[in-house]
């Protein structure tokens, strides 16, 4: 969720007015046997959806996190796209949005469209100690999830190329250097649709910042009324490598069932 924000973490999307929804799916076509859409999760159902060590086997170790949002505020810290409808492209793979209320209460977010719970989480794998994956699942009210992946779809083409800028330094730090800016560079992933999950979507995200450029590979996967987005990290030397496809397909497979039971 560029990597010079020092915790990688994946986010929510952040919801304005985009472009008109579109619900296709990239490189693969919905599960023919998906459940149906399920309901939404309350906060600590969705953090007890997060895939845990014996989920995955030996070799994995999980961390589950706090949503960094969630502690700081709305937008703390957040980097600014300059070009407004791409901002849901940092949001995704960074701490940005605010999170709202828990299903069945009254929103205190500006609209319903903002997440209401999100549980970020880490996995490592013994045999390949630089292949990290940071995830993150997020729950929207009923239908949101398929707008925002609709609207994500549409950006493809608009967002190739766009900068951002990270946030000014606070006025009772003077001295501080100028925001640095960012060049990022948008291409889209062919990312077949893992069993459960109703859509994915994969993009490769390249940060270049002076003379560093950084990689951010990342897939979306929605699942019912939630999102899961998966993000691992590289250099130019050395690209992101796609998410390991086990912990993709486990996380789903968890979040499905969560969805699916009783409340």
């Amino acid at each position: 969720m560029p990597l010079r924000r020092v915790r990688p973490s994946a986010a929510a999307l952040l919801l304005f007015p985009l472009l008109s929804c579109g619900c296709a799916t990239v490189g693969g076509s919905p599960s023919a046997d998906r459940a149906a859409p399920g309901r939404e999760l309350s906060a600590s159902e969705l953090r007890a959806a997060a895939v845990a060590d014996n989920d995955l086997g030996t070799g994995y170790a999980v961390t589950v996190m706090t949503a960094g949002h969630g502690d700081t505020g709305a937008g703390a810290g957040r980097e600014a796209a300059d070009v407004p409808a791409c901002q849901p492209l940092l949001d995704v793979v960074a701490p940005g949005a605010s999170v709202g209320t828990a299903p069945g209460t009254a929103s205190t977010s500006p609209g319903v469209d903002r997440p209401y719970a999100e549980t970020d989480l880490s996995v490592a794998r013994a045999a390949d100690p630089k292949g990290g994956v940071y995830g993150g699942l997020i729950g929207y009210r009923a239908g949101r999830a398929a707008v925002l992946q609709g609207e994500l779809e549409q950006l493809f083409g608009p967002c190739a190329s766009f900068g951002s800028a990270a946030p000014a330094p606070p006025a009772e730090k003077p001295g501080k250097k100028a925001p640095i800016r960012t060049r990022h560079r948008l291409n889209r992933e062919d990312t077949p649709t893992p069993e459960g999950a109703d859509a994915a979507i994969g993009f490769t995200l390249t940060n270049e910042s002076g003379g560093a450029v950084l990689t951010q590979r990342a897939v979306l996967a929605r699942v019912g009324t939630a999102l899961a987005v998966f993000t691992t990290f590289g250099v130019a030397a050395e690209p992101a490598a796609v998410p390991d496809e086990r912990i993709v397909r486990q996380q789903v497979a968890k979040l499905r069932a969560a969805q699916a039971a009783k409340g």
